[in-house]
């Protein structure tokens, strides 16, 4: 079942200012798209703006206009001070003013895929999200989101209240609670370690088989690029992988170049890096006994297998032609900082939904491309559309389940884990009754934060060096 949102298209620019109703959506080309229309931000003053200019606030905090722009839109009004219209642009903010900006916004397109239902009753929706859709309005996303998708096909009274969070270019199980009451209880569960997680994820080369447990640390970067990377000094991390299937290249000649998620081919001229063995792709069952940020992208990186399509963390001109593989003590963070940031400026992807100020370089740069026309209202630069393989990653959440055994929750395996025409694979995602359970009782493992487990345990002569 799938949730379809039907509204009559609305004119070319919607100009009700912050809140049209019903939402501008339309679908078109495999995508739905939003109406231009006009939003206000209103804005507390910062403590860093305090008895700033109010232009040279703007033209240094928000650079992705000319300054001519923001001189002309205070003079005109477009931009006001608590309400009113700013005497000049050299007009001092000070604490508790707020500033308010009337813009004409253009919302990136995302998939036109619904959202489908995998469950409801009167306390909770469990969803299917799509990839390539944030849950929450974030940078130039607001009504091509989760939140604003559920309540525009509900009623715009409804107010969804997400339980879990998955990254915008992830796709899966999600909780939307109806009500407080139902929100907060599942949120207890989850951040009380007491629901089970299992994803898919679809990597390059040969995993290999049984269970490799990885339970290398990991440590955040950089918060405003969200870079995370495997590092001695990070938080704990525990992840069990186990290779569903692999699916070796249609050209069996051993050094068919593949080409990774920036472009680049790896071939037998990298001498001492791991891509030789890198053949095909192996699809492979994930189950994070913790949920540290980016955690599934980066182990999966460590191991030498990283997700196929990932940006970030499979593009060798961000982390060299190894990807970082089996790497926890090299000390190029610096210059890996360097390139993404780069990187963001100029040419490939993205990290994550949260991270707003890398999403709008992302988008406006690579995901989506300049098309040299500009918009007749407020003369922004128009981009093409991003191409269905730029909207999302090959990491899916399949499967949450609750420890005590009260509910579980599942999708079928997506599109790109199913085995390719005229090749033989799993077609849903384990044959065991629990693969959660049993999975886990089998290697002894738990939960990261339970006080029970021993700190000393190494798997590392049973399963792998990782």
């Amino acid at each position: 079942m799938a949730m379809t949102v039907k509204f009559t298209p609305p004119p070319p620019v919607v100009v009700t200012p912050c809140d049209p109703w019903p939402r501008p959506y339309y679908l078109e080309n495999g995508l739905r798209r939003v109406h231009p229309y006009h939003f206000t931000y209103n804005t507390y003053c910062k403590e860093r703006w305090r008895n700033r200019e109010i232009l040279e606030i703007f033209a240094s905090e928000f650079r992705d206009r000319p300054i001519e722009y923001y001189k002309d839109a205070i003079e005109k009004g477009i931009i006001v001070l608590n309400e009113k219209k700013v005497p000049s642009t050299s007009t001092l903010v000070k604490n508790g003013d707020v500033i308010s900006h009337t813009m004409h916004r253009h919302e990136p397109p995302v998939t036109a895929k619904p959202i489908g239902i995998v469950h409801e009753d009167n306390d909770m929706i469990v969803i299917n999200k799509p990839a390539g859709v944030p849950v929450h309005p974030a940078g130039r996303y607001n009504y091509n989101s989760v939140v604003e998708l559920i309540r525009a096909e509900r009623h715009f009274t409804f107010n969804p209240m997400p339980c879990n969070r998955l990254d915008r270019l992830t796709s899966g199980v999600m909780f939307i609670g109806k009500h407080r009451a139902a929100a907060e209880k599942l949120s207890v569960q989850i951040k009380q370690r007491t629901v089970k997680k299992e994803y898919v994820a679809r990597v390059i080369g040969e995993f290999p088989e049984g269970d490799i447990v990885c339970e290398k640390p990991i440590l955040q970067i950089s918060p405003k690029l969200g870079l995370n990377r495997v590092r001695a000094n990070g938080k704990d991390a525990r992840t069990v992988f186990r290779r569903l299937a692999y699916y070796p290249p249609r050209n069996n000649e051993g050094d068919q170049e593949e080409a990774d998620s920036s472009g680049e081919t790896r071939t037998e001229n990298h001498r001492g890096t791991p891509w030789k063995r890198l053949r095909g792709y192996s699809i492979v069952r994930c189950l994070p006994l913790t949920g540290r940020t980016h955690q599934l992208r980066v182990h999966l990186q460590f191991l030498g297998h990283p997700i196929s399509n990932d940006p970030i963390y499979c593009n060798q001109r961000v982390f060299g032609p190894s990807l970082a593989h089996d790497d926890e003590t090299s000390d190029n963070d610096e210059d890996i900082m360097t390139r993404l940031h780069k990187m963001g400026k100029s040419e490939v992807a993205e990290a994550v939904a949260y991270h707003d100020e890398m999403v709008d370089d992302y988008n406006r740069r690579k995901a989506e491309r300049m098309t040299g026309e500009l918009c007749d209202v407020c003369s922004t630069p128009l981009y093409s559309d991003p191409g269905v393989h730029e909207l999302g990653i090959y990491l899916h959440a399949r499967k949450y389940a609750c420890e005590d055994g009260n509910w579980s929750y599942e999708t079928e395996l997506p599109e790109w884990a199913l085995p390719p025409a005229g090749m033989e694979g799993p077609k849903e995602a384990t044959g065991e009754s629990d693969p959660l359970a049993a999975d886990l009782e089998k290697l002894g493992l738990s939960d990261d934060n339970n006080a029970d487990q021993d700190p000393q345990t190494d798997f590392s002569t049973t399963f792998s060096k990782y």
